[in-house]
């Protein structure tokens, strides 16, 4: 019960620094920072895999599942959001 409420602790404490440091960032930047929490929530997808691994209780696999989903969500949307800025800087063809 103990290292339930640590990992609760930090994710609550890793939602508020990570909502300071992303405020903060300035606008030329967020291109780079998608792609590097897309990443993060890659390697998130992959930790919560390897906890389904293991024999755990109910409770931590609905915590899992609802990890895996966040991240997917996070993933795909990043990168559907990165294609379409990147698209926004093509040219039509003409030169």
């Amino acid at each position: 019960m103990a290292e339930l409420i640590i990992m609760i602790l930090v994710f609550g404490l890793s939602i508020i620094i990570g909502y300071f440091l992303i405020s903060r960032v300035p606008s030329l930047l967020h291109t780079p920072l998608m792609s590097m929490t897309n990443a993060i929530s890659a390697i998130i997808i992959i930790g919560a895999i390897l906890v389904f691994s293991q024999r755990t209780t109910i409770f931590v696999d609905i915590l899992g599942a609802v990890a895996i989903i966040a991240a997917t969500f996070n993933v795909v949307g990043g990168f559907k959001i990165t294609d379409r800025m990147l698209k926004m800087f093509k040219g039509d063809g003409r030169s």
